[in-house]
């Protein structure tokens, strides 16, 4: 079986893409692909019934959240795409049934595809208003939030809901009346004759902005909006071990819609602050620790800090310059469960600039002994710039 293709890369959008994006990238590679305009091109076809599947899973925001936490196997249910749709085994016309609010009635010509007394009725609109759009926010975050995760609340100053209308923008329910213009349509049409046959050209109605109704009265309030300026408490989970520039896409919490249309998305982009002690590299954490010339000569038992806290470290005797020891599992927990990281600490030696004349006489009664003479160092010892470079490299 051949490896599906990332939604995202097959719409031609990024993952930050709002929905109206995703609706207006589809509908261009529908068009472009679209049976009619390419008879018998098997590959055409494909490509259309690619671009459906991909569209079927980015433009639901239940199944787009588990596509970009767990990629084609969030939606891959049993029995067929998503749990009940296969597009490599459906018809063109189910597809065009699936996605009217794309398509509507007359797409490329009231007969096309031999499916016009179906695909015949007006699309309408699911949903009244517009939606709202999105917001994007940065989030700071320390690396022992990220090292375990974390819950962060944040407020937000952003449109919400009218709360004297309930988001419709109206004083009364009652205060609804059909555009008259397109009927409670939402869009008008112009039809017009090519090569290809009738082409018929769908448009929000200019007079409802495509919502089919009007408002007779108006919300004092919102001003017939149905959304004011407010600001709002929103929780964050962070999961363990994300990176500086990931993001966390929130659907539903971005600023609310006109007139009950649905809310935008909110966007947090992660920043990962520097840290006091730590370089992290992936998953790995790294701590510089200096011992004195006694210490690495005897060796010693020493507190390092951790990302949980304290802990001790054993040195050996004779440790040299450069050395890196390993605490396994005190690094980062992967994201999404992909393993734990460790901290690697690196040994550097301190040598005084200054020596007490009795000091200086201690050194240099062990100066000429045998085993602090590096010449006796055996092919197979390493000096500290080679293990240096070994290590960076």
């Amino acid at each position: 079986m051949s490896t599906k293709r990332d939604y995202y890369e097959i719409l031609g959008v990024d993952k930050g893409a709002s929905e109206s994006e995703i609706k207006k990238a589809y509908r261009k590679l529908a068009m472009k692909y679209h049976p009619d305009r390419n008879k018998g091109d098997k590959e055409a076809e494909k490509k259309f019934k690619e671009a459906s599947e991909a569209y079927e899973v980015l433009k639901d925001s239940d199944k787009r959240a588990r596509y970009d936490q767990f990629g084609h196997q969030g939606v891959n249910g049993q029995g067929g795409f998503g749990g009940g749709a296969d597009f490599d085994n459906m018809g063109f016309e189910d597809i065009f049934s699936r996605f009217g609010d794309i398509f509507g009635s007359g797409f490329f010509g009231e007969e096309a595809f031999g499916g016009g007394g179906r695909r015949g009725r007006s699309r309408g609109r699911k949903e009244p208003g517009q939606p709202g759009s999105d917001m994007k926010i940065r989030m700071p975050l320390t690396l022992e939030e990220i090292a375990f995760g974390a819950e962060k609340k944040l407020k937000i100053k952003k449109q919400i809901k009218c709360d004297e209308c309930n988001g419709t923008g109206a004083e009364t329910n009652s205060d609804f009346e059909t555009c008259g213009t397109c009927n409670g349509m939402g869009e008008v049409r112009q039809v017009t004759r090519t090569m290809l046959g009738q082409m018929v050209n769908v448009q929000a109605c200019p007079n409802c902005a495509g919502e089919g109704r009007i408002i007779k009265n108006k919300c004092k309030k919102c001003s017939g909006e149905g959304r004011v300026k407010g600001e709002e408490t929103i929780k964050v989970n962070i999961p363990s071990g994300v990176s500086n520039g990931n993001y966390i896409t929130l659907r539903g919490q971005g600023n609310a819609g006109r007139r009950g249309g649905s809310a935008g998305s909110l966007i947090v982009l992660i920043e990962e602050k520097e840290h006091e002690h730590f370089d992290r590299d992936g998953n790995n954490i790294y701590y510089n620790l200096t011992l004195s010339v006694p210490d690495a000569i005897l060796g010693t038992e020493v507190q390092v800090p951790t990302l949980k806290g304290k802990a001790k470290l054993k040195i050996d005797p004779g440790t040299q310059p450069g050395k890196m020891l390993r605490m396994r599992g005190r690094g980062i927990k992967g994201l999404n469960n992909s393993g734990d990281g460790d901290q690697y600490v690196r040994l550097n030696v301190y040598i005084p600039e200054e020596l007490t004349d009795k000091q200086k006489e201690a050194v240099k009664s062990f100066k000429d002994e045998e085993n602090f003479d590096p010449s006796n160092l055996d092919g197979s010892e390493k000096n500290f710039f080679s293990k240096m470079k070994d290590m960076f490299g």
